[in-house]
């Protein structure tokens, strides 16, 4: 048991092999460095694994893991994580999901699952607060998402894969509810090793170290979340679809596979014509104060409308402009148990791939006759369906088109051009799963469509995306939504955009370099709470563990840091932060040699801020985090 409050105390071990379980070794001194969610994942993971080991061995592990939020009663804190090696960058990967199973695993008195081994048929682990079974799930084998999650036993919190995952699509996902852990390819390495599902049920609650005081600063943030025009206005509205008009004004919104960052039939898809024309009401992950999740009608049932990343990768990059095509392909690639992003990245490169005559994929530009055929194809490796399931970066190596393949280190990137704002360009390239926009700290929030600091200059990015990161890393890690971020920016800054002191932090930002980088190696002396960062007095009054917010950026960087060494040790190698030529040499606007991502000049800054040589964490680095060397032979590079 743990001496800290929040946590259950306990992490639970499923051998699939032998069909035993038990409790997998986790100290106080580990909650310390890691707090919980993914860095606490990466710890498990950083440990575990080996020089030439990939995602389907039999000894790769899947760790579940939640935060010492989760359950706590503080708004927005049903997160849950999801990380394991990926099969489509071969590198660790994190996904992230708002559906009921965190909670429940905590309920059953565990605050992550590791699961180790292979099964030989198709299976369900139930997990009580006494018992893991070991079930047959050979009746729901094949089943798409739905009528799997129906199929199992009311009451239960719900993992499950789709018929993606039972193949092995290279980026197929894993549902709770209605929420996808999509990025990177959970759902194959569940496929892999056969588990079908995994269901829990429990009593149990995280006791609170000073519950009273907890509750008045959840009532406090709750209340601050919904007045906030971004948290509570802009989401609850018009959800993150609400994004579509800003991008496009700001030649944001990726179109015709990132040929261009605008799309004249925008408002044809836009957040607004999906709220006045489509919406039906709102929900939310448990525990969400922002109700952003979009409800929408499909075939004479309410589902789950898409959000900004489907409606910007399956509208104005396909060159589509059909609003409820896109409603109806984002609810056929969840019933599959697939990565949004990266189904709508791999069928615009190969339309592009057909267009250029790589490859007769039989996908064009503007034509959508066939994309539901194709994601179904895709989820159970059909035909042409079968080379696009193995993403884009894989698809180039065998039929060429690098330079338009839009993806880092594998993973296809979100809707968010980079060209008009090259501080998130920056961030795909180092994110360490790949080319995903959270991962790589979102700097586009300040680039135009929250702060409007100067989107096209290198200048300051390099500390201001280390910065970034570190910090939502942290949040996740506490099993938070990261859309508690957006308050940590007073509201008075976007609805006065024209006020004096907006335009003073606007310019100033990018000119904050030095002073951000010192934050950066130094948080620890940062020995303060500031009010609108409550993630930190949250833990601390949940926990009884002191936390403030130089521990809290630290812990950010730890876990990046070893994200980034299990990485190498896992085959990345020095010079793979890169994007591809379409977004740093060819000119989104050729009038304006401004717009196309600067990589170069910025990497130098940010490899500087964290004190990395080569995008290599240093021993000097490791030692100070206090993050175990590994030895030379699989990791020269801290010698």
């Amino acid at each position: 048991m743990s001496r800290y409050f929040g946590y259950m105390g306990k992490v639970l071990k499923i051998d699939l092999t032998n069909k035993t379980f038990g409790e997998f070794p986790w100290s106080d001194e580990d909650r310390e460095r890691t707090i919980g969610g993914k860095i606490m994942a990466g710890e498990i993971l950083y440990r575990h694994i080996k020089k030439g080991m990939t995602a389907f061995d039999e000894d790769n592990w899947i760790v579940i893991t939640t935060g010492p939020l989760t359950g706590c009663g503080v708004p927005s804190s049903s997160r849950f994580n999801i990380s394991t090696i990926s099969p489509l960058t071969g590198l660790i990967t994190s996904s992230n999901s708002g559906g009921d199973f965190g909670l429940m695993l905590k309920r059953c008195g565990y605050d992550g699952a590791v699961i180790t081994g292979r099964a030989t048929t198709p299976t369900r682990i139930h997990i009580t607060q006494k018992n893991v079974e070991f079930l047959d799930a050979s009746d729901i084998w094949g089943m798409e998402c739905s009528p799997a999650q129906e199929a199992l036993p009311k009451g239960t919190a719900k993992l499950v894969i789709g018929p993606a995952g039972e193949n092995k699509v290279l980026y197929a996902a894993v549902l709770s509810g209605e929420r996808c852990s999509g990025r990177g390819g959970v759902g194959a390495v569940f496929g892999d090793k056969m588990i079908k599902a995994i269901t829990a049920k429990g009593f149990k609650h995280p006791m609170i170290a000073y519950e009273e005081e907890l509750r008045k600063l959840s009532k406090k943030w709750t209340k601050n979340m919904r007045k906030h025009p971004i948290s509570g206005r802009q989401l609850s509205v018009l959800g993150t679809a609400g994004l579509v008009s800003p991008m496009q004004a700001r030649g944001l919104l990726a179109t015709k596979n990132f040929e261009y960052g605008k799309f004249d039939d925008f408002d044809m898809v836009s957040g607004e014509t999906l709220a006045e024309e489509k919406l039906v009401r709102n929900s939310g992950c448990t525990t969400c104060v922002m109700q952003c999740t979009r409800r929408c009608m499909h075939e004479g049932k309410e589902i789950k409308g898409p959000e900004l990343e489907v409606i910007g990768l399956m509208g104005p990059n396909l060159m589509n402009n059909d609003l409820q095509k896109i409603i109806e392909w984002n609810y056929e690639i969840d019933e599959m148990g697939m990565d949004t992003i990266s189904t709508a990245g791999t069928i615009a490169f190969a339309m592009e791939l057909n267009e250029k005559g790589f490859f007769d994929s039989g996908l064009e530009f503007g034509k959508n006759d066939n994309i539901t055929q194709m994601i179904h194809d895709i989820a159970h490796r059909r035909g042409v369906g079968d080379e696009l399931a193995n993403g884009s970066k894989k698809m180039a190596e065998k039929f060429g088109g690098m330079e338009f393949a839009i993806q880092s280190k594998g993973m296809e990137l979100s809707a968010y051009e980079p060209r008009r704002a090259v501080g998130q360009g920056l961030g795909y390239a180092t994110s360490n799963r790949g080319g995903c926009h959270l991962n790589a700290g979102y700097l586009v929030f300040v680039e135009g469509l929250g702060l409007d600091i100067d989107s096209l200059t290198p200048r300051g990015k390099g500390a201001l995306c280390v910065m970034f990161q570190n910090l939502m890393e942290a949040i996740s890690a506490a099993g938070l939504c990261l859309f508690t971020s957006y308050p940590i920016f007073p509201g008075y800054v976007f609805d006065h955009p024209n006020a004096i002191i907006t335009k003073v932090v606007t310019w100033v930002m990018p000119y904050l370099g030095p002073i951000v980088k010192l934050m950066n190696l130094y948080g620890i002396a940062l020995q303060l709470y500031i009010p609108l960062i409550p993630h930190t007095r949250a833990i601390k009054l949940a926990t009884g563990m002191k936390m403030n917010l130089g521990k809290f950026l630290v812990a950010g960087e730890r876990g990046y840091n070893i994200e980034r060494v299990a990485n190498m040790v896992l085959g990345q190698k020095p010079g793979a932060d890169k994007l591809p030529k379409k977004l740093t040499e060819t000119l989104q606007d050729p009038n304006n040699p401004m717009t196309k991502v600067p990589l170069d000049v910025m990497l130098n800054s940010y490899y500087k801020n964290r004190q990395w040589k080569n995008g290599a964490p240093t021993r000097k680095v490791l030692e100070r985090l206090k993050i175990d060397i590994p030895p030379v032979e699989d990791y020269p590079y801290a010698y």
